[in-house]
């Protein structure tokens, strides 16, 4: 039994006893005033004087009352100085303003999983990014600084109280296949519109992952293997891509920018929209909307409701970039969020 629960057993039995105190009292003939002032005095143990005589019913009962009210009374000052010594007062406390902080999360990211993926995943986030931990390990989740549920990430309400019905991304970074597999169709059934990106070791349970619902399926050990092969190949090649997707150790970055509808750049080329000149950007790549991928696009390539532009420059570079996208028709720059 938790600490808390405890707790609220103990109160519960200090007030049972309270009420049979002045219930007895009252089928004695006291009044009420009467019968709950000679209940508290007797639980409390003080001495005062009886309120009224006292027969041989009025005697036994009281006898019963002290040992009962006694002994419930010591258990609960036990438990309240326990609960309050140990930490626990402070961490309910701090449990219920966690809770609070994930109920106004909207569009967030919620982490199953806080091992060494999600650990490693959530060191690569932006800034502003909102995060919500969800793990079975209360020792792990003593180190997580982000808002977290403590329960199992297969069990609907750990999901539930982590706001999956209100975030944007999932990923699935438990240590089996068949958990995450679980979390996907859970997720998937709760908020079809959740991006959900899963780990898996096998590629069997991958293809089941995509099936149940997962957009991206990530294996850990062949995104390890393949990048050590690239280290051996083209190693600065591999480098400079870590440095500018990660480690921000030079001025330019990667950055993918979504078309909205209704962009001002929708129905015009690449070079039509004299995007190098007017941002400094350069566009590498471009994700065309049935999936396929245009690389190294030419200056005539029709950009398209929905496209996502793969770009590198710098950080004013590419927000010049999205502002232009969206600048006309009362978008919203960034023209929401890219996948």
């Amino acid at each position: 039994m938790s600490p808390l629960r405890r707790l609220v057993l103990s109160l519960s039995l200090v007030s049972g006893v309270l009420v049979a105190g002045i219930l007895g009292y009252l089928l004695l003939g006291f009044g009420f005033l009467n019968s709950l002032y000679q209940t508290v005095i007797t639980i409390s143990t003080v001495g005062f004087v009886e309120v009224e005589e006292f027969g041989a019913a009025e005697k036994y009962f009281t006898i019963v009352l002290i040992v009962a009210g006694f002994s419930t009374v010591v258990f609960a000052v036990g438990q309240v100085v326990e609960f309050v010594v140990e930490g626990h007062l402070q961490r309910t406390f701090g449990r219920r303003r966690m809770d609070r902080t994930i109920a106004h999360m909207s569009g967030h990211v919620v982490l199953c999983g806080w091992g060494r993926v999600g650990q490693a995943f959530a060191g690569y986030l932006r800034p502003n990014e909102q995060l919500v931990v969800v793990d079975s390990d209360p020792a792990r989740l003593a180190t997580c600084p982000y808002p977290h549920v403590l329960g199992n990430a297969t069990d609907d309400g750990s999901l539930s109280a982590a706001g999956l019905d209100r975030c944007g991304t999932l990923i699935a970074a438990l240590a089996t296949d068949a958990d995450n597999l679980f979390v996907v169709l859970s997720a998937r059934a709760v908020n079809d519109a959740v991006f959900i990106v899963a780990r898996a070791r096998a590629d069997s349970t991958a293809e089941k992952m995509i099936r149940a619902g997962a957009d991206r399926v990530v294996n850990p050990h062949e995104l390890g293997g393949s990048r050590m092969a690239a280290l051996v190949a083209q190693p600065h090649v591999a480098e400079f891509v870590d440095v500018v997707m990660h480690e921000g150790g030079i001025e330019f970055q990667l950055a993918e920018v979504e078309l909205p509808a209704g962009s001002p750049l929708v129905g015009r080329t690449l070079g039509g929209a004299h995007l190098r000149a007017s941002t400094g950007a350069l566009v590498l790549a471009m994700r065309n909307t049935d999936g396929s991928f245009t690389t190294n696009p030419s200056s005539d390539t029709p950009l398209e409701d929905g496209q996502i532009l793969i770009a590198i420059g710098t950080e004013s570079q590419l927000a010049q970039l999205r502002a232009a996208t969206s600048e006309e028709r009362g978008l919203t720059p960034g023209g929401g969020p890219a996948r």
